[in-house]
Protein backbone atom coordinates (compact mmCIF):
# COMPACT_ATOMS: atom_id res chain seq x y z
CA UNK A 1 0.00 0.00 0.00
CA UNK A 2 1.52 3.31 -0.57
CA UNK A 3 1.41 6.25 1.51
CA UNK A 4 -0.60 8.72 -0.82
CA UNK A 5 -3.58 5.65 -0.53
CA UNK A 6 -3.13 4.83 2.97
CA UNK A 7 -3.30 8.78 3.48
CA UNK A 8 -6.16 9.11 1.16
CA UNK A 9 -8.36 6.44 3.09
CA UNK A 10 -7.50 7.85 6.36
CA UNK A 11 -8.85 11.23 5.02
CA UNK A 12 -11.81 9.27 3.42
CA UNK A 13 -13.14 7.76 6.82
CA UNK A 14 -12.37 10.98 8.65
CA UNK A 15 -15.10 12.50 6.49
CA UNK A 16 -17.55 9.49 6.92
CA UNK A 17 -17.09 9.27 10.09
CA UNK A 18 -17.35 13.41 11.24
CA UNK A 19 -20.95 12.95 8.78
CA UNK A 20 -22.23 9.95 11.29
CA UNK A 21 -20.98 12.40 13.95
CA UNK A 22 -23.20 14.84 12.43
CA UNK A 23 -26.25 12.64 12.33
CA UNK A 24 -25.96 11.13 15.75
CA UNK A 25 -25.68 14.42 17.22
CA UNK A 26 -29.06 16.06 14.88
CA UNK A 27 -30.71 12.70 15.92
CA UNK A 28 -30.43 12.79 19.69
CA UNK A 29 -31.31 16.58 19.78
CA UNK A 30 -33.76 16.35 17.16
CA UNK A 31 -33.39 19.35 15.68
CA UNK A 32 -32.84 18.39 11.64
CA UNK A 33 -32.86 22.00 10.54
CA UNK A 34 -28.86 22.00 12.58
CA UNK A 35 -28.60 18.92 11.49
CA UNK A 36 -29.46 19.65 8.09
CA UNK A 37 -27.01 22.81 8.35
CA UNK A 38 -24.55 20.70 9.36
CA UNK A 39 -24.49 17.77 6.65
CA UNK A 40 -24.25 21.10 3.95
CA UNK A 41 -21.36 22.12 5.69
CA UNK A 42 -19.85 18.92 5.68
CA UNK A 43 -20.10 18.26 1.99
CA UNK A 44 -18.71 21.89 1.20
CA UNK A 45 -15.77 20.64 3.31
CA UNK A 46 -15.81 16.85 1.76
CA UNK A 47 -15.72 18.00 -1.73
CA UNK A 48 -11.90 19.48 -1.67
CA UNK A 49 -11.05 16.23 0.61
CA UNK A 50 -12.24 14.52 -2.05
CA UNK A 51 -10.79 16.27 -5.05
CA UNK A 52 -7.84 16.00 -3.24
CA UNK A 53 -7.64 12.38 -2.64
CA UNK A 54 -10.03 10.52 -4.82
CA UNK A 55 -9.45 12.99 -7.99
CA UNK A 56 -11.59 16.28 -9.61
CA UNK A 57 -14.25 13.65 -11.14
CA UNK A 58 -15.26 11.91 -8.01
CA UNK A 59 -15.23 15.31 -6.02
CA UNK A 60 -17.52 16.92 -8.96
CA UNK A 61 -19.81 13.83 -9.14
CA UNK A 62 -20.46 14.23 -5.27
CA UNK A 63 -20.75 17.73 -4.98
CA UNK A 64 -23.63 17.54 -7.86
CA UNK A 65 -25.13 14.87 -5.84
CA UNK A 66 -28.20 16.32 -4.33
CA UNK A 67 -31.54 14.55 -2.59
CA UNK A 68 -34.81 13.97 -4.09
CA UNK A 69 -37.80 14.76 -3.53
CA UNK A 70 -38.99 13.74 -0.18
CA UNK A 71 -42.59 12.98 0.68
CA UNK A 72 -42.47 12.24 4.06
CA UNK A 73 -43.44 14.38 7.03
CA UNK A 74 -40.56 12.83 9.18
CA UNK A 75 -38.18 15.46 8.97
CA UNK A 76 -35.58 12.90 10.84
CA UNK A 77 -35.82 10.59 8.00
CA UNK A 78 -35.12 13.26 5.32
CA UNK A 79 -31.66 14.25 6.77
CA UNK A 80 -31.17 10.18 7.28
CA UNK A 81 -32.13 10.07 3.47
CA UNK A 82 -29.77 12.83 2.68
CA UNK A 83 -26.81 11.64 4.83
CA UNK A 84 -27.22 7.68 3.43
CA UNK A 85 -27.16 9.14 -0.43
CA UNK A 86 -23.58 11.19 0.59
CA UNK A 87 -22.33 8.37 2.64
CA UNK A 88 -23.30 5.63 0.22
CA UNK A 89 -21.29 7.58 -2.67
CA UNK A 90 -17.91 8.28 -0.12
CA UNK A 91 -18.48 4.78 0.80
CA UNK A 92 -17.87 3.74 -2.60
CA UNK A 93 -15.00 6.01 -3.52
CA UNK A 94 -13.52 4.69 -0.15
CA UNK A 95 -14.16 1.39 -1.77
CA UNK A 96 -12.50 1.92 -5.29
CA UNK A 97 -8.91 3.05 -2.93
CA UNK A 98 -9.29 0.62 -1.08
CA UNK A 99 -9.19 -1.90 -3.88
CA UNK A 100 -6.45 0.04 -6.21
CA UNK A 101 -4.00 -0.81 -2.72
Amino acid sequence: MSIQNSEAIRAIEAQLKELDAVYKQAAEDLNTIRGTERVRQWKVRTTPVLAQHAGAEDAKRFGALHPGASFTADLLEELSDEVELYREHVAAILAKLRKAE
